[in-house]
C-alpha cells in the first residue's frame, strides 16, 4: 500500500463527543444518530448510540459477538423501527420511511449472510442496483423505445466499470450462486455501490477472504471512498483490516459504546473492558477476560472476536453436573437435562453480531 494510503487523517473534536476527518470539517455531516435504541420486549439490544460521520469518513464497528452491531446496522437502514432516537441522513431524518426510501435517500449496505440473486448473473444483479437510476418511464419500458435502449446500453457500461473495481468484469455472464465465498462478498459491495449511496455499509466484508484478497480488499475500501467520494462504515472481525483502514473505531458491547478513537487510542481506551489490547509486537488483538470456547488461555490472536459473552458452555455443564451429583448422590450419571449442554450442542446456537 502506498505511503500516502497509510497516512492517518487529522481527527478533529466536534460539539458533540464524535469525531470526523479535518478535510470534512466545515460540511454537514452525512450520516448522524442521536441517543438511538432497541428494546425487543424487556430486552435492550442497543442504548444510547450517537455517531456523526464525515462526507469521507471511514470508520469501523467492533465488538464480541452478540454486542449490536449488526442490529444497529438494520436501525440505520429502518429495517428495524428504534425503540428511541433520532436518524439523520444528510439532515433529513428517516423517520417514517420504507427500507427502500431510505436506500433512495442514500444508504447502501451489504450483509453478514449474502444475499445475492443466486439464479441471476453477475451482471444482472449489478443492474438490479442500478435500478434507483431509472429515469425511463413505464410506457418507454413496454413498447421498447429508444430511450430504453439507450437506458440498457449506458447501464450495461455503468455495471461492467462497478465491476471493474474488483477485476470481475470477465466475471459478468457468470451465473451469481457458482461464484466463490470471497469473489460472492465482493459482487455483494459492487451492487451495494450501484444504488449510488452517500454511506456504504459493510457488514464483514472480509468474512471468507484469504490475507491476500483481505488487502486487496483494504486497498478497495480506500480507493472507493476517494472514487466516489462517500462515508463507509464497516463491521469486521479482522482486526488486521479495521487498523489498517479505519479512520474512527467505535467498541460497542452489550448495545452500547464503551471506547471510540483512532486505531492507536482505541486499546488504551477500552481497558478494563472485555476489549482490545495491544500485544508486545504491536499487534491488536481482542481480549478475552473470561472463559471462551476456542482457547485455554483466553487470548485470541487470530479470531479476535470469537469469545463467549459468557462463562463457556462446559464450565457451566460442569457446575450444573457437580450439583445435580451433590443433591442424588446415588445417581452415576448425570440428569439428562444437564448431559445435553455440551459445548458441541450449544455452540451451534450461539449468537451472532
Amino acid at each position: 500500500m502506498s505511503n500516502d494510503r497509510k497516512r492517518r487523517s487529522v481527527l478533529v473534536q466536534m460539539e458533540t463527543p464524535n469525531l470526523i476527518p479535518e478535510r470534512d470539517l466545515g460540511r454537514k455531516p452525512v450520516l448522524e444518530a442521536h441517543d438511538l435504541g432497541i428494546d425487543f420486549g424487556g430486552l435492550t439490544a442497543v442504548d444510547d448510540f450517537n455517531i456523526a460521520m464525515g462526507r469521507t469518513e471511514i470508520s469501523g464497528l467492533i465488538g464480541p459477538n452478540g454486542a449490536g452491531k449488526t442490529t444497529i446496522f438494520n436501525l440505520l437502514t429502518n429495517v428495524y423501527k428504534p425503540t428511541r432516537g433520532t436518524i439523520l441522513l444528510d439532515g433529513y431524518d428517516t423517520a417514517g420511511k420504507s427500507v427502500v426510501e431510505v436506500n433512495k435517500m442514500g444508504i447502501a449496505r451489504t450483509f453478514q449472510n449474502i444475499r445475492l440473486f443466486d439464479k441471476m448473473t453477475v451482471e444482472e444483479n449489478v443492474l438490479v442496483g442500478l435500478g434507483n437510476s431509472m429515469s425511463t418511464s413505464l410506457l418507454t419500458d413496454v413498447f421498447r423505445l429508444p430511450k430504453h435502449w439507450k437506458q440498457e446500453a449506458e447501464f450495461h457500461d455503468r455495471a461492467l466499470d462497478l465491476l471493474g473495481i474488483f477485476d470481475m468484469q470477465g466475471l459478468a455472464t457468470t451465473q451469481a450462486g457458482n461464484l466463490p465465498y470471497g469473489a460472492q462478498r465482493r459482487l455483494e459491495i459492487i451492487r451495494a455501490l450501484a444504488t449510488n449511496p452517500k454511506v456504504l455499509l459493510l457488514d464483514e466484508p472480509a468474512a471468507g477472504m484469504n490475507p491476500n484478497e483481505t488487502d486487496e480488499l483494504m486497498e478497495n475500501i480506500q480507493k472507493i471512498r476517494d472514487d466516489f467520494q462517500i462515508a463507509i462504515l464497516l463491521i469486521e472481525h479482522d482486526m488486521s483490516l479495521v487498523m489498517g483502514v479505519c479512520e474512527v473505531i467505535g467498541v460497542l458491547d452489550y448495545g452500547k459504546i464503551i471506547a471510540k478513537g483512532t486505531p492507536e487510542e482505541i486499546p488504551e481506551r477500552s481497558e478494563g473492558h472485555r476489549g482490545l489490547s495491544r500485544q508486545a509486537g504491536g499487534e491488536v488483538t481482542w481480549r478475552a477476560c473470561f472463559p471462551c470456547r476456542t482457547c485455554t488461555s483466553h487470548m485470541v490472536p487470530s479470531r479476535p472476536f470469537s469469545a463467549s459473552r459468557s462463562t463457556s458452555t462446559r464450565a457451566r455443564s460442569s457446575r450444573l453436573s457437580g450439583l445435580t451429583e451433590r443433591a442424588s448422590p446415588r445417581r452415576s450419571t448425570p440428569s439428562p437435562v444437564f448431559s445435553s449442554l455440551s459445548p458441541e450442542t450449544s455452540s451451534t446456537g450461539a449468537s451472532s453480531s
